[in-house]
């Protein structure tokens, strides 16, 4: 009863807040005369405020303080997700989860974290050497440079 309440006046706050908020006048430049050099004071006093400058005011309280006290009042009525809808899974009998993979042990205790490069590079180094003739381009057709 008491959360329905404040839900309503919650909203009623809020939809009075737009409202006067609309129907204010503006205060000249505002917030853009810092940057244009205006001589008016941007956060300065300007006289005494209007009603709608306090009813304002007084609007943005009560808005506060029945939000806070909505979050307050809602923080401790439901701990349940939507996680705690879906329906768990039937047991089986069975372990589902596999065992734990064991590492092989070492065969020693100098490990090569190099190994497969250095078998690399010595496949590189015995390889045959490509042919001479292989490697000097063949002129198309059987010509001869230099005639």
């Amino acid at each position: 009863m008491l959360n329905t309440l404040l839900i309503v006046v919650h909203v009623f706050v809020a939809l009075v807040l737009i409202l006067v908020v609309l129907l204010q006048s503006g205060k000249g430049a505002g917030l853009g005369a810092g940057f244009g050099g205006s001589s008016q004071s941007v956060f300065g006093a300007r006289g005494p405020q209007s009603f709608l400058g306090k009813f304002t005011t007084g609007a943005a309280i009560v808005f506060m303080l029945t939000s806070l006290t909505l979050s307050m009042l809602s923080a401790g009525t439901s701990h349940h997700t939507v996680v705690d809808s879906i329906p768990a899974a039937p047991k089986t009998g069975k372990a589902d989860t596999p065992a734990p993979v064991v590492p092989a042990p070492a065969t020693s205790g100098n490990i090569d974290p190099f190994k497969a490069v250095k078998e690399m590079q010595a496949k590189e180094t015995t390889a045959p050497a490509p042919a001479k003739d292989a490697a000097t381009p063949q002129s198309p057709a059987g010509e001869t440079k230099g005639k």
